[in-house]
């Protein structure tokens, strides 16, 4: 089904573009939140009105991405873990982890804005990317240390 975005979704576009999804995703979700309407020539006319409120909006949001951007630039985090004779962690570092450690600092971010490929298995220090804004994804380090063990 061809829809038109009325709000930016991260996994779709940004608003006011046309895109296809599943029928029962427009349905079911994106209809029923007012996140989109049916791609018709009508609505077409309606948001075409709306294209300066809309790009105000994209502007809005982009800013404001790079102000996060530069916050979360330079940022670095300590994550403690136990770990064997030979630096390679029992466990292993999570994006659970990482969002933690960034919650210490009073650095708020979700989890899914976290890009970490796959966990981190070894004491080291880690560049991970931050997914603020589309194409707008800062860097912050990672430093996994091995826990202190009490005796």
């Amino acid at each position: 089904m061809r829809i038109i975005l009325k709000e930016t979704i991260e996994s779709l576009g940004i608003i006011g573009s046309e895109v296809e999804v599943a029928d029962g995703y427009a349905r079911n979700f994106l209809f029923p939140q007012n996140k989109a309407v049916k791609a018709t020539p009508q609505n077409h006319r309606m948001l075409e009105q709306e294209k300066a409120k809309f790009d105000l909006q994209i502007a809005k949001e982009k800013s404001m991405a790079e102000e996060m951007a530069q916050r979360l630039e330079g940022v670095e985090c300590t994550v403690k873990a136990r770990t064997a004779d030979d630096g390679r962690l029992y466990g292993s570092v999570t994006v659970r982890d990482i969002v933690d450690a960034l919650a210490k600092q009073d650095v708020e971010v979700e989890r899914r804005v976290v890009l970490l490929k796959e966990p981190l298995k070894e004491v080291g220090t880690y560049k991970v990317p931050i997914r603020v804004y589309r194409d707008v994804e800062p860097e912050i380090t990672v430093h996994v240390e091995p826990e202190e063990e009490t005796a």
